[in-house]
């Protein structure tokens, strides 16, 4: 059997056909669906958007200021005087034997320093980097870190020193 196209007249025949108990349960049923549909498309989105727009906005705020810190850290390093690559390298030796002590050994070749890391303890290499890049100016290019049974870090990393 072929569906029938909608005709409204055979729509308000068999409306008027229905008993007014019917007529009732039909309009409920259509409220309802008509209910739940604007809430599924429209207010549902819309509320779920404003519960999770404080959370979104801490989380911003929060990168925001992480930027400014990088990016007052960035202008102070730009504003220090240049250093040489010998001073560099001294400073970058400095902070691998006060920082990582025995847990690190180094080699030098021309601009690039490779570290090699063996059980060294996550504060110490997060502090250590920190240092290295602001007081050396030494830049990690490569870094190929494993993190071992005792919970320190195995691995090399390739630094890069200014240019002379």
């Amino acid at each position: 059997m072929k569906p029938q196209p909608l005709n409204t007249q055979a729509l308000r025949a068999r409306w008027a056909g229905l008993a007014p108990r019917e007529q009732a349960l039909v309009a409920g049923a259509v409220a309802l669906v008509t209910l739940a549909l604007f809430w599924w498309i429209a207010l549902g989105p819309a509320l779920a958007t404003l519960r999770s727009a404080d959370a979104q906005h801490r989380a911003l705020d929060a990168q925001l200021q992480h930027m400014r810190r990088l990016q007052s850290q960035a202008k102070a390093m730009q504003g220090q005087p240049r250093q040489s690559q010998d001073e560099s390298m001294r400073q970058l030796e400095s902070a691998i034997r006060q920082q990582l002590g025995t847990t690190a050994r180094y080699s030098i070749a021309s601009e690039r320093v490779t570290v090699t890391l063996t059980n060294t303890p996550a504060a110490a290499l997060a502090q250590w980097l920190s240092q290295v890049r602001t007081n050396a100016r030494a830049i990690p290019g490569e870094a190929n870190l494993t993190r071992n049974a005792a919970g320190g870090w195995d691995g090399r990393l390739v630094l890069t020193l200014p240019a002379r």
